[in-house]
């Protein structure tokens, strides 16, 4: 079993020329990504589809923008990401339609073992993350976490566990706070209404 074959099925595995030639062929792209002009939209568009895996017609993603490999990174249908996102993509990070990402949004799929004897391996765990989710600026989302349909992670959370669909969660660790309601189709901001504001 290579390497990236380990890599791929959550066992422990170690960089090797293979894992060096795909990470410095994605940063060379990554590099020409986050140097170019906000309108040179096209070349922006054609490095990104070149570096993720899937992605579909509708994306904005603002530079700077880093990952590792960016061939494991699956995004649906209009797909927006804030300054400074990274995606540490050692394992699949599949992505829904209508997901929002908040500035300094990162993914973290890979991790070490405890031990500082057994440190130099590395080990990497699919992220999902389903449609129409919201993830808040500076929130961090680590390996083997699932995150349901339609839901709202507050800036500044470290999820840890999955969370399920339809909820607001936030903290550190990340918890459930509440259900999103019909309720909350009348609000725009708190309990500052829509009514009253168009």
């Amino acid at each position: 079993m290579t390497e990236k074959e380990k890599m791929l099925s959550g066992r422990p595995w170690k960089h090797d020329e293979e894992f060096s030639k795909a990470f410095n062929f994605t940063q060379e792209l990554l590099f020409d990504l986050n140097t170019l002009r906000p309108s040179e939209v096209e070349e922006r568009n054609k490095i990104i589809k070149t570096i993720f895996g899937k992605i579909g017609d509708k994306f904005n993603i603002r530079s700077p923008f880093y990952c590792i490999f960016g061939r494991y990174i699956l995004v649906g249908e209009n797909f927006f990401a804030n300054f400074n996102c990274i995606i540490i993509d050692g394992a699949k990070v599949t992505i829904g339609d209508n997901v929002m990402f908040g500035p300094n949004v990162r993914l973290f799929t890979g991790g070490h073992p405890l031990h500082h004897e057994r440190r130099e391996f590395c080990c990497s765990f699919p992220i999902t993350i389903g449609n129409n989710v919201w993830i808040g600026g500076g929130a961090i989302v680590n390996s083997n976490i699932t995150i349901g349909d339609n839901t709202v992670i507050g800036s500044g959370s470290v999820v840890t566990k999955n969370i399920p669909p339809n909820v607001i969660a936030a903290g550190n660790p990340c918890q459930v706070i509440r259900e999103i309601t019909d309720d909350d189709r009348q609000y725009y901001f708190k309990k500052m209404r829509f009514e009253d504001a168009l």
